[in-house]
């Protein structure tokens, strides 16, 4: 625990929990806890565990960020397919409604108050097994509303419940690894310009759908490749340090993570790995605890989580969060 000694020049305040946007090297006593606190800058980002999923799972979708530090909202999961969906208030996970259509390898865009789910596999049955359905959430139930113009599975989906992109993929046809990009804007899905590398397995960190980046994926092997989005066509720039699918990536296009991943060769080849993009090039920072694949993402650079996935040997409920370089965190000081 963090030490305090002397003053601060100032008087130390109560509060009933931490104050609204502590400073850092603020003091202030903690009248529920009965303890003071100091808050410091992080030097470095870091993942620690929080709440576990209610239900251990693998290739389940997951949305961006909500409006408290690591919300978040995954939904479907399996083979078999499933519509189990779980909320993060940034402790513990409860179970919401389900998805109308059960599938997993969704892809999906928003926040937990207006969320948006699309694509995914609905193994063993109906034949073809990929999905074009979007549901969309508003944060108490999901309703059907239109359809992809490409049914697939495994692909990169990022942006907002009316402004989103779903890229790359599976697909029933053959070859099945694809590199159809479409946009949504709330109303239908458009078909627009392919990625350069066809691919599947991989991530998008996305604002909307006039700027995202493709990271990592799947060809014949794990890929290094990202790819840049202007809103009219893809660019390849720097490439991740580990070449890796299944990965959880968030973010922007100047300002995105990707953690996680199965990065053969090598056995096992999970990897735990996670990469900072700064708009031009990745820096590997900090390791997931557990090394992982097919686990879901969502968040910032500064406060992000990375739920379930394949791990070794099996599922996991494990949920891990991502605080990024330059974020206040609250210690308790010792008075004694």
């Amino acid at each position: 625990m963090a030490a305090y000694k002397g003053t601060k020049g100032g008087t130390v305040q109560n509060f009933a929990g931490d104050p609204p946007a502590p400073i850092n090297g603020q003091v202030w006593y903690n009248v529920a806890s009965a303890i003071f606190n100091i808050a410091e800058v992080t030097t470095a980002g870091s993942w620690s565990t929080g709440g576990s999923l209610n239900t251990a799972r693998i290739f389940q979708g997951g949305v961006n960020i909500g409006s408290a530090p690591h919300s978040a909202l995954v939904a479907g999961d399996g083979p078999p397919p499933s519509g189990i969906t779980e909320e993060y208030n940034g402790t513990a996970w409860t179970e919401k409604a389900d998805l109308n259509v059960l599938r997993y390898a969704s892809s999906g865009a928003g926040t937990t108050t207006a969320g948006l789910f699309f694509g995914g596999e609905a193994y063993p049955n109906p034949s073809p097994y990929q999905r074009a359905q979007t549901e969309t959430w508003d944060g108490t139930s999901w309703a059907e509303v239109a359809n992809l113009n490409t049914a697939r599975q495994s692909a990169g989906g990022g942006g907002t419940q009316t402004s989103a992109l779903m890229v790359g993929g599976e697909i029933s046809a053959t070859p099945n690894i694809t590199a159809i990009t479409e946009s949504y804007n709330g109303t239908a899905w458009t078909e627009v310009a392919d990625l350069n590398t066809a691919r599947r397995f991989d991530a998008l960190a996305s604002a909307d759908n006039t700027s995202a980046i493709a990271i990592g994926g799947y060809t014949t092997t794990g890929v290094a490749n990202t790819e840049s989005w202007n809103g009219t066509s893809w660019t390849e720039v720097n490439d991740l340090n580990t070449a890796r699918y299944g990965g959880g990536g968030t973010g922007i296009v100047t300002a995105a993570l990707y953690f996680g991943g199965d990065a053969p060769p090598g056995s096992p080849s999970k990897t735990g790995a996670t990469e900072q993009y700064d708009g031009t090039s990745w820096t590997e920072v900090a390791d997931l605890s557990t090394a992982r694949q097919y686990l879901a993402g969502s968040g910032t650079t500064a406060s992000a989580i990375g739920a379930g996935g394949q791990a070794a040997p099996g599922l996991t409920a494990l949920t891990e969060e991502w605080l990024g370089a330059g974020s206040v965190v609250t210690k308790t000081i010792t008075t004694s």
